[in-house]
């Protein structure tokens, strides 16, 4: 088998993960508020994540080279889970994901000012259509607009702020320290507000949040194996399949039936989303290619990145000369 068949095969499975955990989480929220449950998450998580993190043999501590970029990055990812979890809860499945696959559109714009990127007429005019893609899932003006609407916008905004933060400094910055504070500022945070929300959970629900740390861990390693595997052109479209198993999740377990204006602004934004990545792979003039570089999951602060842990492995000695090629 091809490496890139293999590796668009570990993608859609690590997709696939990454949908059922988002299930969970919509499962959970019926009953338990989102603080409650990010919380959980990561602190579930931290002893698997402590796993993935003990093969850093680098000698260094632990304080951030860029504190200010760390702590806006720290934010931001904290804004994503909150509102990521809480728009899951809240709107269709296939809806939120339409609208969190607006982030590549976000990330090719901070790139401009933050990057100092070019963008060029043709990824300038797919950024359009994957906004205009976004209106019509939107429908302002026929349609109630929610909150749930208003935090999966924050979340697709967020997210794509935490992701190129990574661009700007992830090349000086300890690995670590990225992946880390956003899960202790979680903790804290989070723990912080749980006594106003705290409803105790069920056995059944404890096993739940369980689940979720598990599925985001698999998920992990299934998009690391992914992108070890086959090119990144090709693996990162596979995180679109989310969009069928959200249609097919939300129709089994919750009765959501994605209308057709729905269908229409996802086929856009997500077409957009892939022209983007065709056009940065040919892109050999510019290293930046940031929507390719930060090309997982988006981050929520409840598990370790993908694209970090991948920017770790490549910064070793005998990589570097490999992940240069892209």
């Amino acid at each position: 088998m091809h490496s890139n068949t293999k590796g668009a095969l570990f993608g859609l499975l690590a997709f696939a993960l990454f949908s059922t955990h988002d299930i969970v989480v919509k499962y959970l929220g019926a009953t338990y508020s989102t603080f409650q449950i990010v919380f959980f998450s990561v602190l579930l998580g931290f002893p698997l994540a402590t796993l993935m993190l003990m093969h850093d043999g680098k000698d260094a501590n632990l304080r951030p080279r860029h504190p200010w970029w760390t702590g806006v990055r720290t934010i931001a990812v904290m804004t994503t889970g909150a509102c990521g979890f809480y728009a899951v809860t809240e709107l269709p499945l296939a809806q939120f994901y339409a609208i969190i696959f607006a982030m590549p559109l976000v990330i090719t714009l901070l790139s401009i000012p933050l990057l100092g990127e070019r963008v060029g007429l043709h990824r300038a005019a797919a950024v359009l259509a994957g906004l205009v893609g976004v209106l019509i899932v939107l429908r302002p003006g026929s349609a109630d607009l929610t909150l749930g609407h208003a935090a999966a916008l924050t979340a697709a905004f967020s997210g794509g702020l935490a992701s190129i933060i990574v661009r700007k400094v992830g090349h000086e910055e300890r690995s670590v320290v990225l992946l880390l504070y956003p899960m202790v500022a979680n903790v804290v945070v989070m723990g912080a507000i749980l006594p106003f929300v705290y409803v105790p959970p069920t056995g059944v629900a404890f096993a739940a949040q369980a689940v979720i740390a598990v599925l985001a861990f698999c998920g992990t390693l299934g998009v690391i194996a992914a992108y070890k595997t086959g090119e990144a052109v090709i693996v990162a479209p596979m995180q679109y399949s989310q969009i069928l198993w959200a249609t097919l999740y939300g129709a089994l377990f919750f009765g959501e039936r994605p209308d057709l204006t729905t269908a229409i602004g996802a086929g856009i934004i997500i077409a957009s989303g892939i022209y983007i990545l065709l056009r940065e792979s040919r892109n050999r003039e510019t290293s930046n290619r940031p929507v390719l570089r930060t090309r997982t999951r988006h981050e929520t602060g409840t598990f370790l990145r993908a694209g970090s842990l991948l920017q770790r492995k490549s910064d070793k000695p005998g990589n570097r000369g490999k992940s240069a090629k892209g």
